[in-house]
């Protein structure tokens, strides 16, 4: 086992950590009750925005990880959170009534912590309206030719026939659209797209592809590329976590042992790159010595969706996935979550969102900074480790 020596998170760490989460988030409410944080911060304090981002329904999904922590304390500082929660709802509902930047496929990423988690928690009916209309949203992007969900950009256009990797954390939207309305329609799209994006985006030696371009004509596969990762042919670290998560949440929707198997590769993979504290550069190229930043949510990302695939497995290989979640959570906590409010108003340094290299042209933001996925996914795990989690996915 890999690892071996690192330590595991203990039970007075989790609490530690999920209650200064929760008291971070509660601390955050008067700029970010009817406004949104940013995507990423900047000097490590988040700066107020409108819900117009991909990334928003990540700062509601901490104000309902932060809700189920106070409630089950029994402190008042529930119904002030349950409050935040209902009124960035109804700017959900305001944003897909609208169509107000809902043209991408990232309608999981927005009402699923939002949305559908205040169904589940407190049966907000506004909530189930909105993620309904959000996954109506989604399956418009849905392809027949080449059986996937275009990510973004116009749809007749062939230089955006393509799915990207981050899309199966999308896909339990539609599975829950189809449980809450008896339609069948969006399950059958999911589980079309996670075939695809599955048999396509998991390389020969089980590093994953940013991206997957189909032909339009024939729908048939074209090639991989990336344009977040150091270099096509690389493992983008945060892709890596998607795939490690997206292919647990594949196994719990579809009951297919293939995606069992293709966890345990992709997450083999992850665990092999990462450098000796456990936290993965922006690449999984880069080790211990480059002088490149670190994406400190991947970690996160990888450690809630080894806690998912849990459930699944036998223990014996439940019981070596739960000690890797829960050492990368310690080295988290440890070494990258904030401590100080004074240092941010996030909850994790060092994440990166978007970081330029020769060999792409992404956009150069959120390098070294909290980034707002990180924040939510290091607070699930936490509380995953907590409680048995009714997850929102």
């Amino acid at each position: 086992m890999l690892f071996e020596s690192m330590p595991v998170i203990a039970g007075e760490e989790v609490e530690h950590a999920l209650r200064f989460c929760a008291e971070q988030v509660i601390g955050n409410l008067p700029d970010f009750t009817y406004k949104f944080q940013n995507a990423y911060s900047e000097n490590g304090f988040y700066q107020p925005i409108e819900n117009g981002d991909w990334t928003t329904g990540f700062w509601t999904g901490e104000i309902w990880l932060a809700y189920e922590y106070m409630k089950e304390a029994g402190e008042a500082a529930a119904d002030q959170l349950k409050e935040a929660g209902e009124i960035q709802i109804d700017s959900f509902l305001h944003r897909i009534d609208n169509k107000i930047e809902v043209d991408h496929h990232d309608m999981g990423f927005l009402y699923s912590p939002s949305c559908v988690a205040g169904y589940k928690l407190i049966g907000s009916m506004k909530g189930k309206e909105a993620a309904i209309k959000a996954a109506d949203q989604l399956i418009t992007r849905f392809h027949p030719v080449g059986e996937f969900i275009q990510a973004w950009g116009p749809m007749d256009a062939p230089e955006n026939y393509r799915l990207i990797i981050d899309c199966l954390l999308n896909l339990p939207l539609l599975y829950w659209a189809s449980e809450e309305t008896g339609d069948g329609k969006y399950r059958e799209i999911a589980e079309k797209h996670i075939h695809t994006a599955v048999k396509n985006v998991i390389r020969e030696d089980y590093s994953t592809w940013h991206t997957f371009f189909f032909n339009m004509e024939t729908g048939e596969p074209d090639h991989g590329a990336t344009c977040q990762g150091y270099r096509d042919g690389s493992a983008w670290a945060r892709g890596q976590a998607w795939g490690i998560y997206g292919c647990a949440l594949a196994y719990k929707y579809t009951g297919r042992a293939e995606y069992i198997d293709n966890f345990k590769h992709v997450t083999q993979y992850f665990l092999e790159h990462l450098p000796k504290d456990m936290v993965p550069f922006w690449d999984l190229e880069f080790t211990d010595g480059d002088d490149q930043p670190r994406d400190s949510s991947s970690a996160s990302i990888a450690a809630c969706g080894m806690l998912e695939m849990i459930k699944y497995m036998e223990p014996e290989d439940a019981a070596v996935y739960k000690k890797y979640a829960m050492q990368l959570i310690k080295s988290v906590y440890d070494n990258y979550a904030v401590k100080d409010r004074k240092e941010s108003n996030g909850l994790v340094l060092h994440s990166t969102y978007s970081n330029h290299s020769p060999y792409n042209t992404c956009n150069h933001y959120g390098v070294d900074e909290c980034n707002s996925w990180g924040d939510y996914f290091y607070m699930e795990a936490l509380t995953r480790l907590h409680k048995d989690w009714v997850l929102y996915w």
